[in-house]
């Protein structure tokens, strides 16, 4: 008996040309999306899993491109308030927790509306939305209460507080999202240290506050920079 395996048709010479070329093109495929992958990930934030600032200025920089109404565009910047104290007390292990909790509030609130949160560094993020005036204050209002419910970590219940600074597109015409991010981040540090009552929307003059190479005067850090210059 004839033990040769038999296939079904004839396979023309063009078949195996096409064969051994998809070889190489899947392979490419592979490491492609690999690499878009590993780019992706890249711009996220580890801890939260939240875009970081280069994301977010451009997703804000598109919403001022395609946004008719500018004026329903706001830009949020939040400061955690008494971070390092939870460090200090409950150990880097809850400090790490807090930042993934707000991250998660703050994403799943964005998650359902035209909006979009990222993690600036440490204790700090921004959110940009797209919310109608009439009830921007509002929502914003409930957002924070929202983010300082308290969390329980190892059986220790570790109360949350965050400092809210707002731009408000409208506010701002003609300005980059980076300056407008800029406004909010001052607006949010007049909140913080009581010059200014939340809520607080920046103005042009806080859009366009002093800096130390580039970053918000009384930023962490900025000490340093203003020292050595």
């Amino acid at each position: 008996m004839n033990s040769t395996l038999r296939l079904p048709g004839r396979i023309g010479p063009n078949a195996l040309l096409i064969t051994t070329a998809a070889v190489p093109l899947t392979g490419w495929a592979v490491h492609a999306l690999t690499l878009h992958r590993r780019l992706a990930d890249a711009r996220r934030d580890l801890l939260t899993g939240l875009p970081c600032r280069p994301e977010f200025v451009a997703y804000g920089e598109r919403l001022l491109r395609t946004r008719r109404r500018h004026a329903d565009v706001n830009v949020l910047m939040l400061d955690g308030v008494g971070f390092k104290a939870v460090n200090d007390t409950y150990g880097h292990a809850a400090g790490d927790t807090v930042i993934q909790t707000l991250g998660r509030r703050l994403a799943r609130w964005s998650s359902t509306r035209q909006a979009l949160a990222a993690r600036m560094g440490g204790d700090e993020f921004a959110v940009c939305a797209v919310i109608p005036p009439s009830a921007a204050l509002a929502e914003i209002t409930a957002l924070r209460e929202h983010l300082r419910q308290p969390l329980q970590h190892e059986g220790h219940t570790l109360r949350l507080d965050v400092s809210i600074g707002i731009a408000r597109a409208a506010d701002l015409p003609g300005e980059s999202m980076s300056q407008i991010l800029r406004g909010a981040d001052t607006a949010m540090y007049r909140v913080k240290t009581g010059g200014a009552s939340f809520p607080y929307c920046a103005t042009r003059d806080d859009a366009y506050a002093e800096t130390v190479n580039g970053r918000r005067a009384g930023r962490r850090g900025t000490h340093f920079l203003a020292s050595a210059a």
